[in-house]
């Protein structure tokens, strides 16, 4: 396994961190459970394997993945590096203190190596500054008591809203969202990187997006014959400004297959990298001739929401997930998608949408088109 200087933290990590978010789990009486007899063992061979950081959260896989995690840890706790993260639901300290306590507890842990603002944007951020005991205060006071040893941040707001957090000096590392579909903070890495930050990259597959087998994606490096999901991970690990791509495992093949590539030295040569990212950025603009995902068609009358079912399709025809981009449209007609939609069959070609699309595309016809392709 490859190991890189943290940030600031004087730690070294794994290139591989193990994300404690799709344990194996189990049905009990309708009610679903982490399967510990799968989870915790797999989670140890892991960290015998080398890699010795872990990564979990309150709500994860029916909010028990802390407590898997904890017993995981057993016997491991001074190999392994242990981050969680803070809601924050609201900006009063002592509930975001009583929110880390309820983490060590069911951590079975008196201390937490990296604790997140989980998820926080620029203007949460900005309004806690100069709170009388808010978030930050209470974050630090926590530090001073050892209860965590270093403050981190996940985030999911704009790209463009991203530096000012990592600049403020308040975090030693953070967790982003990067990978071949999204390179929207490829620049944030770089600043976060220049100030001193540990960066993580998670979702490096794109959320399962890119595991599905895809010609086209693994056509890119032309003189090696490679998986889709290892040219998305081996793409994330040639990134000189990620310290580590953090990757949901749920069983031993996953482990090994990535702890595999991330233990290789030289991921990719400059060339191969310049050039994948020259040919994802003509898949994007591909895209976009189907659509920019702009919103101006919404809201249609019939609740579909028209730019993510393209986007959808969009995986299919552009990017060749076709296996993905089928199990997706699944979801949204099942009613099982985080985003909300009605499906494409729900068109009642009212012409709404086609009225309020600055590039005059043919929506109603394409709507048809992405239902019949991907049922």
């Amino acid at each position: 396994m490859i190991y890189k200087e943290f940030g600031k933290t004087g730690k070294k990590v794994s290139a591989l961190g193990f994300g404690a978010m799709r344990l194996p789990m189990k049905e009990i009486d309708g009610k679903k459970f982490v399967d510990e007899e799968l989870a915790v063992p797999l989670m140890q061979q892991a960290f015998d394997m080398g890699i010795n950081y872990v990564d979990t959260a309150p709500l994860y896989c029916e909010t028990l993945s802390e407590i898997a995690v904890g017993k995981a840890l057993k016997g491991y706790r001074d190999k392994v590096y242990l981050s969680t993260k803070n809601p924050i639901e609201d900006n009063d300290g002592g509930h975001w203190m009583e929110r880390l306590e309820k983490s060590l507890k069911k951590l079975d842990t008196d201390y937490i190596d990296f604790y997140h603002f989980w998820g926080i944007s620029l203007k949460s951020f900005n309004g806690w500054q100069g709170q009388k005991y808010g978030p930050l205060e209470a974050a630090l006071k926590a530090k001073e008591q050892g209860l965590i040893k270093h403050i981190s941040f996940s985030y999911h707001d704009a790209a463009e809203n991203y530096k000012p957090i990592a600049d403020s000096g308040f975090f030693e590392s953070t967790l982003v969202q990067y990978n071949m579909l999204d390179r929207s903070n490829e620049e944030n890495i770089a600043f976060a990187k220049s100030k001193g930050l540990g960066v993580i990259v998670m979702g490096p597959v794109g959320g399962g997006r890119l595991g599905p087998p895809s010609e086209k994606i693994q056509s890119l490096l032309k003189s090696k014959s490679v998986s889709t999901a290892e040219m998305a991970l081996r793409f994330v690990l040639a990134n000189e400004n990620v310290d580590m791509a953090l990757s949901g495992m749920s069983d031993l093949n996953m482990v090994k297959e990535n702890f595999e590539i991330a233990s290789r030295t030289g991921h990719l040569t400059a060339e191969e990298l310049e050039h994948i990212k020259s040919m994802m950025e003509e898949n994007k603009n591909l895209a976009q001739l189907y659509c920019t995902g702009c919103n101006y068609c919404k809201p249609c009358p019939k609740g579909i929401d028209i730019p993510y079912l393209f986007e959808i399709m969009n995986r299919y025809r552009v990017y060749d997930l076709k296996e993905h981009a089928k199990s997706a449209y699944k979801e949204v007609i099942n009613g099982w998608s985080w985003i909300k939609s009605a499906d494409a069959s729900k068109c009642i070609a009212c012409g709404e949408c086609e009225g309020k699309c600055p590039q005059k595309l043919p929506i109603i016809i394409q709507l048809a088109e992405t239902h019949e392709i991907l049922t």
